[in-house]
């Protein structure tokens, strides 16, 4: 009677803890007790929980239980939760301990329960069978997501953070669904049946979508529930019983409920609702993804039904019912149901129009489609069929279309050469077909057969309306006759030398793509086409083109990544219609001219002449097209920009001129009042330009020049979002700067250098750029990760990670995925990569249920287990971001692209396991990806398991290059590296790529990652046996002009409108301040155990050993805030306030028979010290905000080193301390030292660029306190080598630290 079932029982117990014979249960029996509970243990854990559905943060396995699970790899423990709604109280989380063998029945039983409830993602709930194993069920769900360990699978699932991906009940959870669509609810009196015999009793009553549900009061979520459908019954107002409504059902065993209501009103408002949807008459109804085995019987009273979706259920043949009463279905799909054959009852669907049988196990042409006389649509996609019978098509004359998507078509058949006239439309794309014939098919419009392996196609011209043959092998394709009604045609990807002669007659031909082939000329009866407006004859290798000698109506012409070195003459004037023309990647010198006369007649309003050779004279050019409104003229030889010529642009909303050698942008640009995208990066400007004053302004970069201030107005323009002005070393801001820039959204920004030893360390390594641009979305769903110092520190992290649409998830990932690998480097030497990928995915939590990212990391390891490699570089990646490494000048591919259309491993995968591709090749029209980290609602379809590879790193290896989709899909691999080889700043590398993108079509979000290496001997890490210098700018670096990686790297900065002026200062205000006061010679001696470089992993004594060191003295020890030129000088240095670093490379050699001599007497002054053994080289850099990297030299030497033959192979290197050495002064260190005579020596050296009219020089003073601290070290560890046993087979050292 409407009564809560027995499930619905006890209310909450006390905790209940594990006995002790439990806790240590035998081996033998897999923990379990010879109870009736089977070796359960229930741990109440008393988990308060507050309404949201957020998921559990921290494990609740304790001690006792984590020693019991240690026993068998075969136990395990399950979470399972109460109810979940928003409206319940919190509940309890009851944790299980149980083994792989455990059922569900046993579960039950201990929690006094009856029935168990499995819910996937927090998506559908299913009740569990009594038989079935739930632990079991975790532990195969786990190995789905590519967990091979079983101790590492028992630790996942005994992980609460697993509840997001799969969750146990002990009661049936609301959905937050069903709770949109409840309409009215209260508690009120009820009675069942149309009789009396039933009684009155107080019930919980909701009206929710089209149903009536009665439930108990106090279990209203969670006891037992009576539905009653209202659609097609009734409801009425009973005499009897004052405000009081009946509600009946349809069908032949209608049920009635009788409900009281209070007040008059109450019941009107019940009755009005009510009748709604009793009245409704639905010819709608889907019933996809409800596990269903049968057609539900209740449709078949309903005879206004004319679309069924039974998509992704479990549907059988012999359980489709009585389908021949569904008369009026017009559309039916069963796609996804394992299906194999059809009902015979389906041939009385007279009306039936559209059938979508597609993602079934059907090998043939079903026979039942002979009797649908009005089936004009048929969908097999993604089933098993190997050859298209023509034949069969033949005798189904009524079908028009026909979608054969994603089969195994190999081979047509045609028993006769009997024409076709009804199929006009038929997709054939992703199959196996190398050759195809359908020149029978008279009556085709419209083809598609991407995706195949076809060398010929022979078609049927008649009524050809489209063709799309992309990404195929073809070398000819023959139409006859010729396709008078053809529009489009696109045969791009494919291997085509020269245009068909039939497409030069097709007189409707509007579109035409031929791009990627290998075209060496273009027919000129193509260009003088009267009817073709957009022509793509892209990535070829044409040398020119056909002049142009009749007015044409083109409007797109796109011809980039050619050969052409000029336009045709008479482009601009015999095409006037022409709106967008992109000449990029050929080498153009010039433009033609446009028509002559005061007035322009010309239309282009998008203009992409990226990576030409043009130059200056090219600029008046552009006056000719006033109706321009993008620019891209990046990569090209221009010097200059006429102001009188950029003020006539007034249309121009996007200029894009990176790359060049500009100087300076006009002024004429504040005339520009729509510009509201400003890149001009990689040029030499040092005057900021008069673009602040220009309303429209969004996004402006500046970066990889040389400003050195900035003069803006008092108030910004309110559309201003982001300005990026990084790279510019000698950029000054003012705190007043800053304060008026802190409402922008994003300011990039060079950060103050990093004065850690580690880092130091590992820059001469490698160093990084990052560069992110949103292009024509309006937000960036594009994340990147940096991390130059790592772990140990001579170690580095890289990630891209791309999330399509959305924003959240890639920022997630770029704030912990370094975490969970640090924490899975320190558990696994072989699986810490996956490990690291397949945790992530878990930590995204609900967020990864319904989002999704790509992702490809980068783990850049110091293999001292293996003296063979120093490096060795792990790579990660999921979905579509990849990652390449420039090897002696070439592309190195390290990733694997996971998505349907370059990976038919994946795509046979996701279509073996029946997932619902669309037309648009995504899986269930949501990612074209299949394996991503996140979107755990598309599980087992969509895999967080990576593709993991790992390569040792060598001398040869250059750059490493990190992109997502967009970045790839317009760049290749060889052009990407040929790009940036060149390019010493990786910032200025990384904002190329993009620039690249942009102009080759690119409207996407794009992100690219530049990582400079630089492995080689020049980079020896390793430290005095014994030895370190420490402390707070211990270690620097000089380079001539430093790399600044972009925001999310750690060392660029990127300031939000939330931060403060005064914020904004204390990082970026003043390069000479300093937050570590100075640390004192004899701070920073602190003897600790050796460490060697990944070069000299474990040196032999007989080697020589390099070990570059540093010490920084500052001048500043202001904590103020204020400026260093407020501070007071050092005495005895001649500084203007700056920071004076004191840079030192430690060598320490024994030799035979050679005496040193120091090679270049102009840039050091030889005088006695007083030590005689010892030499004395202080090279002191001076570092202000102004002009950084100014170094002068104080020489103490007593003897000079020999010049050689040996001393020129390292000219012009980059040393451990990143600067770059003069040819004049260079020295093969190495070779030297281990020719050096056997007696205890030293010297210090940091070569790096001079400045000659800033000259420091150090006081004889200090310089005295330096070799008397060297001194007292020196004799406290020979007194400690003399007490070690090993004292006499170690070799003759000298060690020296400042």
């Amino acid at each position: 009677m409407g009564e809560a079932g027995p499930g619905a029982g006890p209310g909450p117990r006390e905790p209940q803890e594990p006995e002790e014979d439990e806790a240590a249960a035998p081996g033998g029996t897999r923990g379990c007790r010879a109870g009736s509970r089977g070796g359960i243990r229930v741990l109440k854990r008393n988990a308060k929980r507050t309404g949201s559905r957020s998921c559990q943060s921290s494990s609740r396995v304790g001690s006792r239980e984590r020693t019991w699970l240690k026993g068998d790899v075969g136990r395990g423990c399950v979470y399972v939760y109460g109810r979940d709604s928003a409206a319940a109280a919190p509940s309890d989380l009851h944790l299980v301990l149980c083994t792989v063998d455990t059922q569900a029945s046993e579960i039950c039983d201990g929690e006094g329960r009856k029935n168990l409830f499995l819910q996937l993602h927090g998506d559908l709930v299913r009740r569990l069978e009594p038989t079935e194993k739930p632990l079991q069920i975790v532990y195969d769900y786990l190995a789905g997501l590519g967990f091979d360990d079983p101790l590492r699978m028992q630790e996942e699932a005994a992980n609460s953070d697993l509840s997001c991906m799969i969750r146990f009940y002990s009661e049936k959870p609301c959905q937050v669904e069903q709770l949109d669509r409840i309409l009215l609810s209260g508690v009120y009196n009820v009675r069942k049946g149309k009789t009396q015999l039933h009684k009155w009793a107080e019930r919980s009553v909701t009206l929710c979508g089209t149903c009536l549900i009665v439930s108990s009061v106090k279990d209203s979520h969670a006891g037992k529930m009576h539905i009653l459908p209202l659609i097609g019954g009734k409801v009425e107002e009973m005499k009897r019983r004052q405000y009081t409504l009946a509600f009946t059902s349809a069908g032949a065993q209608a049920q009635t409920y009788h409900v009281s209501f209070e007040t008059l009103a109450e019941c009107q408002r019940w009755h009005r609702q009510a009748s709604t949807i009793v009245s409704m008459r639905f010819s709608m109804v889907d019933l996809s993804c409800y596990s269903l085995e049968e057609v539900p019987e209740h449709l078949f009273y309903s005879q206004d039904i004319t679309y069924l979706n039974l998509r992704h259920n479990f549907m059988r043949t012999s359980g489709a019912g009585s389908l021949d009463s569904l008369c009026s279905l017009q559309t039916f799909w069963l796609d996804g149901n394992f299906l194999t054959s059809l009902p015979e009852e389906m041939g009385n669907m007279q009306q039936l129009s559209c059938l979508g049988l597609s993602f079934n196990n059907f090998y043939e042409l079903p026979a039942i489609c002979e009797k649908l006389v009005t089936l004009d649509k048929l969908a097999l996609a993604g089933n098993l069929l190997e050859t298209l019978d023509l034949t069969v098509l033949n005798r189904m004359g009524h079908i028009k279309s026909v979608d054969l998507r994603l089969n195994n078509l190999k081979r047509t058949a045609a028993d006769t050469l009997e024409g076709n006239k009804s199929v006009a439309y038929m997709d054939l794309r992703d199959n196996q077909m190398t050759d195809l014939d359908l020149s029978s098919l008279v009556s085709l419009e419209q083809l598609h057969c991407e995706r195949n392996q076809l060398r010929e196609l022979t078609l049927s011209g008649f009524s050809l309306r489209a063709l799309y043959a992309n990404s195929n092998c073809l070398t000819a394709v023959n139409i006859y006759p010729v396709p008078g009604l053809l529009t489009c045609l696109e045969l791009s990807h494919n291997q085509l030398q020269c245009v068909p002669d039939w497409a030069c007659e097709a007189k409707k031909l509007e579109v035409l793509d031929v791009s990627y082939n290998l075209l060496l000329e273009l027919p000129p009866r193509i260009l003088r086409s009267l009817s073709l407006r957009k022509l793509m004859v892209g990535h070829n290798h044409l040398q020119s083109l056909p002049p142009l000698l009749e007015h044409i109506p083109l409007e797109v012409l796109d011809l980039q990544h050619n050969l052409l070195t000029k336009l045709p003459e008479t482009l601009f004037v015999k095409a006037l219609n022409l709106r967008y023309l992109n000449a990029s990647a050929n080498s153009l010198e010039s433009l033609p001219s446009t028509c002559p006369g005061e007035e322009s007649l010309s239309m282009l309003q998008l203009l992409y002449l990226t990576n030409n050779n043009l130059t200056d004279q090219c600029i008046p050019v552009l006056v000719g097209h006033p109706n321009l409104r993008i620019l891209h003229l990046a990569n090209n030889n221009l010097q200059t920009f006429p102001a009188s010529k950029l003020s006539k642009l007034e249309h121009l909303e996007e200029l894009n001129l990176s790359g060049n050698k500009l100087k300076t942008i006009p002024t004429t640009i504040a005339n520009c009042k729509l510009l509201h995208t400003l890149i001009a990066h990689s040029n030499e400007i040092s005057i900021f330009p008069e673009i602040l004053h220009l309303p429209h302004i969004q996004f402006v970069d500046l970066s990889c020049n040389e400003l050195t201030e900035i003069l803006i107005p008092e108030a910004l323009p309110g559309a201003l979002q982001e300005l990026d002005l990084s790279g510019n070393t000698n950029l000054v801001l003012e705190h007043k700067t800053l304060d008026i820039f802190s409402h922008i959204t994003t300011l990039k920004i060079d950060a103050k250098p990093s004065l850690t030893a580690d880092s130091a360390l590992t820059s001469a390594f490698w160093s990084h750029g990052v560069a992110e641009m949103a292009g024509q979305r309006n937000k960036l769903c594009v994340s990147s990760l940096a991390l130059g110092s790592f772990a140990e520190g001579v170690e580095a992290v890289y990630g891209m990670f791309d999330g399509d649409k959305n924003e959240e998830l890639p920022r997630l990932l770029q704030c912990t995925m370094a975490d969970v690998l640090l924490e899975e480097v320190q558990q696994s030497d072989t699986m810490f990569m996956s490990n690291t990928f397949l945790v992530s995915h878990r930590k995204l939590g609900m967020a990864g249920q319904k989002l999704g990212s790509s992702a490809v990391l980068c783990y850049i390891r110091n293999e001292v287990a293996d003296p063979a490699s120093n490096f060795s570089l792990t790579v990660a990646n999921v979905g579509t971001c990849q990652a390449v490494l420039c090897r002696s000048g070439k592309a190195l591919p390290l990733s694997k692209v996971f998505s349907l259309e370059q990976c038919s491993e994946e795509a046979r995968r996701v279509k073996e396991q029946k997932a619902i591709i669309t037309e648009d090749n995504k899986v269930n029209g949501v990612t074209c990806c299949t394996r991503m980290l996140g979107c755990t609602y598309l599980h087992p379809w969509i895999l967080p398991k990576p593709h993991v590879n790992s390569i040792p790193l060598t001398v040869q290896d250059e750059l490493l290059l990190l992109g997502n989709k967009a970045l790839w899909e317009h760049l290749s691999y060889a052009e990407a590296v040929s790009a940036v080889q060149h390019l010493h700043d990786p910032l200025a590398a990384a904002k190329k790529l993009c620039t690249l993108a942009q102009s080759y079509g690119c409207q996407d979000n794009v992100g690219a990652m530049v990582v400079c290496l630089n492995i080689s001997e020049d980079n020896c890490t390793c430290e005095m046996h014994g030895l370190t210098l420490t402390g707070p700018g211990a270690f620097s670096s000089t380079t001539t002009k430093p790399a600044t990686p972009s925001c999310s790297s750690g060392i660029a900065s990127e300031f939000s409108s939330e931060l403060s002026a005064s914020e904004v200062s204390s990082e970026v205000g003043s390069t000479a301040s300093d937050e570590h006061g100075a640390v004192g010679l004899d701070g920073s001696l602190l003897p600790r155990q050796e460490r060697r470089c990944s070069l000299h992993p474990v040196p032999p004594s007989s080697i020589f050993q390099r070990q570059p060191s540093s010490a920084t003295f500052s001048s500043n020890q202001s904590d103020n805030g204020l400026d260093s030129d407020d501070e007071q000088p050092v005495e005895g240095v001649m500084t203007n306030g700056s920071k004076v670093e004191v840079e030192v490379d430690i060598h320490c050699c024994k030799g035979k028979g050679l005496e040193l001599e120091h090679p270049a007497a102009e840039y050091s002054s030889s005088t006695p010290g007083p030590e005689d053994d010892s030499g004395l080289v202080l090279i002191i850099r001076r570092q202000n905000s102004v002009n950084s990297n100014t170094v002068q030299r104080g020489v103490k030497e007593k003897c000079e080193l020999q010049k050689s033959l040996s001393t020129c192979c390292l000219y012009g290197k980059k040393l451990s301390n990143g600067s770059i050495v003069p040819l004049e002064e260079s020295l093969n260190l190495i070779e030297v030292a281990t020719e050096a005579p056997k007696k205890k020596t030293g010297y210090f050296a940091a070569p790096s660029q001079m400045e000659p009219e800033d000259q420091f020089v150090v006081p004889p003073d200090l310089e005295e306190e330096v070799k008397e601290q060297m001194k007292q070290h020196q004799e406290d560890r020979a007194d400690q080598e003399l007490k070690e046993e090993h004292a006499a087979s170690l070799p003759d050292e000298f060690d020296t630290a400042l």
